[in-house]
């Protein structure tokens, strides 16, 4: 890396001393033509392959470096596999210390090298001869990262940005700086972003790309964030900065596992360490199709996370063995937070399918639907809605189901007014019990909105053609009743007694009383009490004209003529009302 960039990875006094990688190194260099490429220097022990995981998920390029004088040693093979796993497609062999051995020895090392990568993403790639400690083969390796560059696809910067977190440090100065490999997105100077799978949401200060400050990072770029609002120590390795809002952690997760030829047979369940990004977790790997999987086979698995992890459709993970840690295959999640019961039938259709056909499959198999926040980290996108699905309100819907539950609720709307015509309506909540039993309150009122066949009224709702229509003798019944009410004045009647004497039975008086209610023509004062409206205009017109006066229980009742029975109701009344306002034993007339 020295030799190549001009940049010392090493960081660490062992590093130095012991002459070998420990830690994740970082560099950058312009190659030319506008390319700048930045490196990933991760360990090749055999006892730092977890360190070297979280280093490779983001690369798009693997220099696989190989001593030219020992040739292809075992963490070669892990690493190597490790790369084909996690979907490596382009790279380059680099022969090191070719300065250490003669042209023959160096002549058998390649031929072993083409034999090892036969058959991979690497068979054909060059092989170049380099030596650090004489520069030699190093503006030939420059010239081929040069020419791979412009053979690769941009990732997504459009989609939502993702950077896990691979160091965190403070440095003086500027307080709090994270380092990772931006997989997909942007991100920008000021603009708040959450940590997951803490929640915390803070502010980018500033940011550099490849080492110099910028106003903007895009996906596929090495990032250094400097962080307002969190502590370095409350960070580590295996974080990721996200949008807020956008994800939640991740404990359950379908994937397609690849278990490697060198594995031992898969039980049905088995402890296994899982890699996925800069994170490390403990995972329980349980089949979903078969008792067993044998070396070099492919399954369904289900993976339950001992500890949230962002997730999402499309991302590979390294699964190593409980004890001893080695390597045993790598998974593709194919869906995060699945349902209880799933086949391998499905999740084939799912992982095969366009984000846009995935949303149509999740959101037709839901019982009402998927809420929109919901159906974003499922899929890891925000899809364009196909033909069939709908926006309702916050929730996506099947078009076929809105129209079904629609007219179920116009059914049993029509059943409602035919059976209590002298009903305004339906209560809301009763409706949706009926329609929606399993949907959420605003999804309800989503879908009244989008019709107009349905009308809501408050907590009613009713069919939009429907009007109360009274018989004669319901007529004649209301009429009295108000008339009643009316003559009575302030003494009014017992409520009770009008019921009786209205001429209906109770239960069509007493919906002719909520009528007589709800048009305000007659006031409710309390359960026995019921004045018609006229008679408590009258009544604060009296007191209007006595503004600002105070009185007491024994004025008002000289006023009004009324006994403390009624008095005292009406006085609670105007003070609710605030025509009046108590003030120890007196009411002053506001």
């Amino acid at each position: 890396m020295r030799s190549l960039t001009g940049i010392d990875t090493d960081r660490l006094e062992e590093e130095k001393r012991r002459g070998i990688s420990i830690e994740l190194g970082f560099a950058h260099k312009d190659l030319g033509d506008g390319i700048r490429a930045g490196f990933i220097d991760v360990p090749g022990h055999e006892r730092f392959v977890r360190t070297m995981l979280a280093g490779v998920s983001g690369i798009d390029v693997v220099l696989l470096v190989i001593g030219a004088d020992e040739g292809i040693k075992p963490q070669t093979r892990e690493h190597f596999d490790i790369c084909r796993l996690l979907g490596v497609e382009r790279g380059i062999v680099v022969l090191t210390k070719a300065d250490l051995v003669d042209a023959e020895w160096l002549e058998l090392v390649r031929m072993e090298v083409e034999e090892f990568v036969a058959g991979s993403f690497l068979e054909g790639a060059p092989i170049l001869p380099v030596s650090a400690k004489t520069g030699q083969g190093m503006d030939a390796l420059q010239a081929e990262l040069r020419k791979l560059a412009g053979t690769l696809h941009p990732r997504d910067a459009s989609a939502a940005f993702r950077l896990p977190i691979d160091r965190a440090f403070a440095m003086k100065g500027f307080g709090t700086v994270v380092t990772g490999t931006l997989l997909a997105g942007q991100v920008a100077v000021e603009q708040e972003v959450e940590i997951y799978p803490t929640g915390r949401r803070v502010r980018v200060r500033g940011l550099q790309v490849h080492g110099k400050a910028a106003t903007k990072a895009v996906a596929g770029q090495r990032t250094a964030l400097n962080l307002a609002g969190v502590e370095h120590s409350q960070l580590e390795r295996g974080m990721v900065l996200s949008e807020p809002g956008w994800f939640a952690p991740v404990r359950v997760a379908d994937a397609r596992l690849v278990l490697l030829p060198t594995a031992k047979p898969l039980k049905l369940r088995t402890l296994v360490h899982l890699h996925a990004g800069t994170a490390e977790t403990i995972a329980e790997m349980r089949l979903l199709e078969g008792d067993s999987l044998q070396p070099g086979e492919s399954a369904w698995v289900r993976l339950r996370l001992r500890e949230g992890l962002l997730l999402v459709p499309g991302d590979r993970c390294i699964l190593r063995q409980f004890s001893p840690v080695v390597t045993i295959g790598g998974a593709t999640v194919g869906e995060i937070a699945p349902p209880r019961r799933t086949s391998p039938d499905r999740l084939r259709t799912l992982g095969n399918s366009t984000p846009s056909a995935a949303a149509q499959l999740l959101v037709t198999e839901s019982p009402a639907g998927l809420d929109r926040a919901a159906l974003r980290r499922k899929l890891g996108v925000a899809p364009e809605l196909p033909n069939g699905l709908i926006a309702c309100g916050s929730h996506v819907v099947a078009q076929s189901w809105a129209q079904a539950r629609l007219a179920l609720a116009e059914k049993t709307l029509a059943a409602f007014h035919r059976a209590s015509p002298l009903q305004p309506g339906m209560l809301k909540e009763e409706l949706r019990a009926k329609v929606l039993p399993q949907a959420p309150a605003h999804l309800f009122d989503a879908l009244l909105a989008m019709t107009t066949k349905l009308t809501a009224e408050k907590d009613l709702v009713r069919l939009s053609t429907h009007r109360v229509q009274l018989q004669e003798d319901e007529s004649a019944a209301r009429e009295k009743m108000e008339q009643v009410f009316r003559q009575g004045g302030l003494a009014t009647p017992s409520l009770s007694e009008v019921l009786l004497q209205c001429g209906v039975e109770s239960g069509r008086a007493k919906l002719l009383l909520q009528m007589l209610l709800k048009e305000r023509r007659l006031i409710k004062v309390n359960e026995e009490l019921v004045y018609h409206a006229e008679t408590l205009d009258t009544l604060k017109a009296l007191l209007a004209s006595r503004k600002g006066q105070t009185f007491g229980v024994g004025d008002f009742k000289e006023w009004t003529g009324v006994s403390r029975k009624y008095a005292i109701p009406l006085l609670e009344l105007l003070d609710r009302e605030r025509i009046t306002r108590r003030v120890g034993e007196q009411r002053l007339i506001l």
